[in-house]
């Protein structure tokens, strides 16, 4: 289990023991919760690993928190991950580790939240116009009922059109596009934050299936399918095309179409 308050005192916590990460802010939520960044590294090379933009996926942030004092311990002992120096990888590469992007629904879907206060009586109100809904498990959204990870611009309206018909129209506990692209402080962020660096590859952490979608509608960059399969082997993942109805507007999407570089979403474990 995990929550915004948790996760900052984890960053904290890894900061104080280790003065090689650098912590900071893109922006912030809903709520003027923090959107926390690590960077580890000081070379060109530039990576992205994101998580925790949809509420009850909320193990990806955990798995990247992992992923964060993985590194460090490997780097204070200048010993290798899968055969990789991370003395090597540190000096070559600047990784940016972004583990919580929607800390508000994290919350919400961790029962941070007074049942009595207005902001859970505001989310089950929406989440009560879809009944077949679990309040709060299955909530995906931002708090204000806004899928974050159908924001961006890339066929934005064709998502926002999809689903619609599936009956995401309005404000609801997953799916709902949002008015216009990049509508909510949290997807603007991510996308500013994207639009000012010089990424050489992004990874999105979903849960779940244990799949890896590496293509968008039927477009890959160059070297996308190389790396695919090299994350396949290492994970044990299988490698799929996106379903049609994930297809448009999410983060991934854009950046491959925006930049032309690889992006990878990674659905990790299997089970609710």
């Amino acid at each position: 289990m995990i929550n915004y308050l948790i996760l900052k005192n984890q960053l904290n916590n890894l900061i104080e023991k280790y003065d090689f990460l650098k912590l900071f802010s893109i922006g912030k939520s809903v709520l003027h919760n923090e959107i926390y960044c690590i960077k580890f590294g000081i070379g060109k090379k530039q990576i992205m690993y994101s998580a925790g933009i949809h509420a009850n996926e909320f193990i990806t942030s955990i798995v990247l928190l992992k992923f964060i004092e993985d590194l460090s311990i490997a780097y204070t002992n200048n010993s290798k991950i899968y055969d990789f120096s991370i003395c090597e990888l540190y000096n070559n590469s600047s990784i940016y580790i972004i583990p919580m992007i929607n800390p508000d629904g994290v919350n919400l879907v961790n029962n941070f939240y007074d049942s009595n206060s207005d902001i859970y009586k505001k989310c089950l109100n929406i989440s009560n116009k879809f009944p077949s809904f679990r309040f709060p498990l299955d909530w995906k959204a931002n708090i204000n009922g806004v899928d974050l990870n159908s924001q961006f611009p890339a066929n934005w309206e064709l998502g926002k059109e999809f689903k619609s018909k599936e009956g995401y129209h309005t404000f609801a506990p997953r799916d709902f596009a949002g008015e216009y692209p990049v509508s909510e402080p949290e997807s603007k962020a991510l996308y500013e934050f994207t639009l000012s660096k010089n990424f050489n590859l992004i990874l999105s952490f979903h849960s779940q299936g244990e799949v890896i979608y590496w293509n968008y509608n039927g477009y890959s960059p160059k070297g996308s399918f190389e790396l695919a399969k090299d994350f396949a082997q290492a994970s044990g993942y299988s490698l799929e095309d996106t379903p049609l109805l994930s297809s448009f507007g999410g983060f991934r999407d854009w950046f491959i179409s925006n930049f032309n570089k690889p992006g990878f979403t990674i659905e990790v474990r299997k089970g609710n």
